[in-house]
């Protein structure tokens, strides 16, 4: 599969800029339609998915000139590394202040960093406050905050033990933890097993995927005693994403046709061409539509997503099939997952409890070979489709609406549903080279009956510039574009209709994440640059934002050489409301410098030399801007020098902060930052 891997990538990259097809579209939805209809029957279904398909496929795949799509843990081949996902956000951690309701008592622990409150995202530790739940490498972690104990431990995937592969996550309720397992290798959109079984082609050309599913695993433990597994649930595909309200959890699922379009040495593109749409002619339902399987009791049963399940926009090219199954962590199995299904791609997922918005760009088919080449896009080829569910009930989601806007999502914080309508943040436009022309926007959609109908906008953001960071709240939207300075846009969207730039900010350097902390201030965290762009290491911000004409930074804390795990993945950010503290992981290199314990800049550097230093630091935010607090390390001591494992998560539970790593959880007082316990689970 790798040598696959390999030869499709390195064929990817020496094609031509020949254009890709652009997927047939659907006769039976009314021209300029943007809507979700099902198919009469399967027969009809499999036809029309394999006439789609034969109009995309090309002499390698599918994908950009018939290149195969590969996906790396649900991030899209070829985008750029400073444009992966980062899913998750503030709403989480605890409510900011202001958004606990009058009179409730503040809790005395703090959650996953999310989005919106209410609606939680998968990590790789969670706590209730009675206990803490981690995974890693395939192992379940309990801990006991309260004694500081390892209480309960689980092996969930033997043999991963070793490195590489994805991340493992988890939700919790009550009782119950729902453990999302990724396959190693199921991040690849692979060939599927050919007609008449897996055998390899006889030219020799790619190996085969297995008969076995092959995808993420959803693995339901029961935390009342000694962790234990009553529940396993396993789908083709790969795992997008996640999100849990109450009990019950809706699960994103991406998944592609099981062919094998083995590649012919000895034959020409139309040749290859021909083939493989020879075996598209040749699949069957099974071939396309996810299968999945159901463990519960000592008992397995096995099914496949059912046509009728299945929806269809006007255009769509077959290649690619979206899911979401939606499990109840109140009952004893997972059962099927009630799955629903739509031909098109996903990538960001995003939720605010009663309706679940699933995106998707096609700018893996277009940017490897433009970047290449700095070559300007195709606006045709620059749209973000948005697809509506309603998730309000219990029962399997059911869909609303659609809608397509130009350009491409930042991650899911570039979209926000506020009275009843969906803000939408995106950039546009050529943003590599050296004379960008890109611009960033913000929609506005209404949900208009079956469709998302644009009512508002605003263009024109951040020209020769890319958005680095997006935050709604309430009426108000922040959008951070950069290459050479910072502007901090913020945006009145009171009026759906007729939105506008109401301030702005320009700065060095940029924040990547933006995290409301009350009373008319926002926390940003990115990274320090030169005048002439030149990133600088890891920097918090502090804004004024209490007059949206005239955002202010009041405060910067700067780590010279420093990057933080929080940059790109908000789930390592914490802010605890009850402290005003802030707490993000940092890796230093060179001597720029950590010391351990002790402050951050110009102090003595601890760990081995060569090594970089790796910490969560701890800062007060106050009126004037931040004090630090102290620093956590991990040490690992594996026989050779010591050095600082990687700090991962941070959270407070009655006081205490624990802090998180692949080699175990620390437990340090927030009054004096003394150690008051350390469980080693590497």
């Amino acid at each position: 599969m790798g040598l696959a891997l390999v030869v499709s990538l390195a064929l990817l990259c020496g094609c031509t800029a020949e254009r890709v097809p652009a997927p047939p579209r659907d006769r039976g939805v009314p021209a300029g339609g943007f809507r979700l209809v099902a198919f009469d029957s399967c027969a009809e279904a499999l036809q029309q998915l394999k006439t789609a398909a034969k109009a995309y496929v090309g002499p390698w795949g599918f994908g950009p000139n018939g290149g195969i799509r590969t996906f790396d843990n649900g991030e899209q081949a070829g985008a750029p590394a400073a444009a992966k996902r980062a899913d998750a956000g503030p709403g989480g951690n605890a409510p900011a202040p202001g958004d606990m309701a009058a009179g409730a008592a503040a809790p005395s622990y703090s959650g996953t960093n999310t989005h919106e409150a209410g609606v939680d995202e998968p990590d790789l530790v969670k706590t209730d406050g009675k206990r803490i739940v981690t995974v890693h490498r395939g192992k379940l972690y309990v801990i006991d905050p309260a004694t500081r104990q390892l209480t309960g431990e689980l092996k969930l995937a033997p043999g991963a033990d070793g490195f590489g592969g994805a991340e493992d996550s988890l939700l919790l309720q009550g009782d119950r933890a729902l453990v999302l397992l990724r396959e190693r290798w199921a991040g690849i959109a692979k060939p599927a097993v050919p007609q008449g079984g897996g055998r390899p082609a006889p030219d020799g050309g790619f190996a085969p995927v297995p008969d076995d599913i092959v995808g993420p695993r959803l693995v339901m433990v029961d935390l009342s005693g000694a962790p234990k597994v009553i529940g396993e649930y396993r789908i083709d595909g790969n795992l997008v994403d996640a999100r849990q309200v109450g009990m019950t959890v809706r699960v994103v699922v991406r998944s592609a046709p099981r062919l094998n379009l083995p590649y012919r040495e000895q034959a020409t593109d139309e040749q290859r061409t021909a083939a493989n749409r020879e075996i598209i002619d040749n699949a069957t339902a099974d071939d396309w539509l996810p299968r999945y399987e159901v463990t519960s009791g000592g008992r397995t049963s096995t099914g496949r997503v059912g046509c009728d399940r299945v929806r269809r926009p006007a255009s769509y090219s077959g290649t690619s099939l979206v899911t979401v199954l939606s499990f109840d962590l109140g009952v004893a199995t997972l059962g099927a997952g009630d799955p629903v299904t739509v031909i098109a791609d996903g990538d960001t997922v995003y939720s605010n409890g009663p309706r679940l918005y699933v995106a998707n760009d096609q700018r893996w088919r277009v940017l490897p070979m433009l970047t290449t080449r700095n070559v300007a896009p195709d606006p045709k080829d620059e749209t973000t489709e948005i697809y509506q569910f309603d998730t309000s009930g219990a029962d399997a989601p059911r869909y609303v609406a659609a809608a397509s806007v130009p350009g491409w999502l930042i991650n899911q914080y570039a979209m926000s549903e506020w009275d009843g309508h969906l803000r939408v943040a995106t950039t546009s436009g050529r943003t590599w080279g050296n004379k960008p022309d890109s611009t960033s926007s913000v929609y506005v959609l209404r949900a208009d009956g079956r469709s998302l109908t644009q009512v508002g906008k605003v263009t024109g953001l951040g020209k020769g510039e890319r958005i680095h960071a997006v935050r709604f709240v309430g009426g108000t939207g922040y959008v951070v574009t950069f290459r050479q300075t910072d502007p901090l846009y913020t945006v009145d969207l009171r009026d759906p209709t007729a939105p506008k730039v109401s301030g702005e900010l320009k700065i060095n350097g940029y924040s990547a994440y933006l995290h409301p902390a009350g009373e008319g201030r926002l926390l940003g965290v990115g990274q320090e640059a030169s005048d002439r762009g030149r990133v600088q290491g890891t920097q918090l911000s502090l804004f004024d934002v209490s007059d949206p004409t005239k955002p202010t930074r009041i405060a910067q804390y700067h780590v010279k050489q420093g990057h933080s795990e929080a940059e790109f993945d908000p789930h390592a950010f914490l802010y605890w409301p009850a402290e005003r503290l802030v707490v993000v992981p940092l890796t230093v290199y060179g001597t720029g410098a950590v010391s351990s314990p002790g402050a951050v800049n110009d102090k003595k550097v601890a760990g081995s030399p060569g090594l970089p230093t790796n910490v969560a630091v701890a800062l007060r935010v106050g009126d004037g801007g931040f004090t630090e607090v102290g620093t956590v390390d991990h040490t690992l001591r594996t026989g050779r020098p010591e050095h600082l494992a990687p700090i991962r998560r941070s959270l407070v539970v009655d006081g205490v902060l624990w802090t998180v790593s692949d080699a175990g959880l620390k437990a340090t007082s927030l009054s004096t930052m003394k150690t008051l316990g350390w469980l080693r689970t590497a």
